[in-house]
């Protein structure tokens, strides 16, 4: 479902969607969420006026992604986008993550509170649009470095969802590049991706592009979820201010790679993806939207 003004009216009143319709659509939203498998990895449950996020152990790789790091990555942008959603509805929600530890499966509940105060501001409408036009873009960065205030304003949004951002310097890409000893490759293989590949990494690749570490203190999967709420915040600023993000996957595919990836920060944090910021010529044909998963394989309701 493409997000539109529509979907977010701006003031609260008789045209405010009802708690089921708004659940539902932030579902929808949810659905265009970056994942790194070919199926997202999340299925929501709706009980009352609450959303529950849970990772579907079918839809996960043993390959890939043992510990599943990436598919709770996945649902962290996920629940980000149903919260942007809600917000822009002019709904008030509250979030309790890992609510039973006793269910690992079971990432997040999404509670519904009641209307939020009138008018909703115009920054979150707006950022419950972009929800719509977000998208994954491979092509080689062919425009401008960004410049000072767009990196600023999307350290910002990494901050603010509990995360942080490391930017490298170029002696630190091209240390990047080294990592493993072959030259390193993103593989990409989801349906937001757009079809399957391999983007390759060298000191010479894009230069003007800025390549930023996507980090936290610890690493376990709330930290994951949290990541994926940070990347989700990050891409959806991002595209607001023009620039394109790229995650690159590889950081989080394997444990050496992240071991020789977290000298980068002087192993004071753990590293979950890299991500490849800059811009892109306007007169570049853009890229079309991978279609979204059926309603029915992500969603139910009881």
């Amino acid at each position: 479902m493409a997000t539109n003004a529509s979907a977010y009216p701006t003031d609260v009143g008789a045209d405010t969607p009802t708690v089921t319709e708004a659940l539902a659509v932030a579902v929808a939203a949810a659905g265009l969420a970056p994942s790194f498998h070919h199926v997202p990895p999340w299925r929501w449950h709706m009980t009352g006026d609450g959303l529950d996020l849970h990772v579907e152990p079918s839809r996960l790789s043993d390959l890939t992604d043992p510990d599943a790091r990436l598919a709770i990555l996945s649902c962290g942008a996920a629940l980000h986008h149903a919260r942007v959603s809600l917000a822009a509805q002019g709904w008030r929600a509250t979030v309790t993550r890992i609510p039973d530890s006793a269910r690992p499966e079971h990432l997040a509940r999404l509670q519904a509170d009641g209307p939020a105060p009138t008018p909703i501001e115009a920054l979150t409408v707006r950022r419950g649009q972009t929800i719509g036009v977000r998208h994954t873009d491979q092509r080689p960065l062919s425009g401008r470095r960004i410049g000072p205030d767009e990196l600023t304003a999307i350290i910002t949004a990494v901050h603010a969802e509990g995360s942080l951002l490391h930017v490298l310097y170029p002696d630190q890409v091209r240390h990047l590049a080294a990592v493993p000893s072959q030259p390193a490759w993103a593989t990409v293989r989801d349906r937001d991706f757009g079809h399957d590949g391999e983007q390759h990494l060298s000191a010479g690749y894009d230069r003007s592009a800025l390549f930023a570490i996507l980090y936290d203190r610890g690493d376990q999967p709330l930290n994951w979820l949290r990541a994926g709420e940070a990347l989700s915040a990050a891409w959806l600023t991002a595209t607001e201010v023009g620039v394109s993000l790229l995650p690159l996957s590889a950081t989080a595919e394997m444990v050496g790679t992240r071991q020789a990836i977290r000298t980068l920060l002087t192993r004071v944090g753990h590293p979950y993806l890299v991500l490849r910021l800059g811009t892109i010529d306007q007169d570049d044909a853009g890229q079309a939207h991978a279609p979204q998963q059926p309603i029915d394989r992500i969603f139910e309701v009881s």
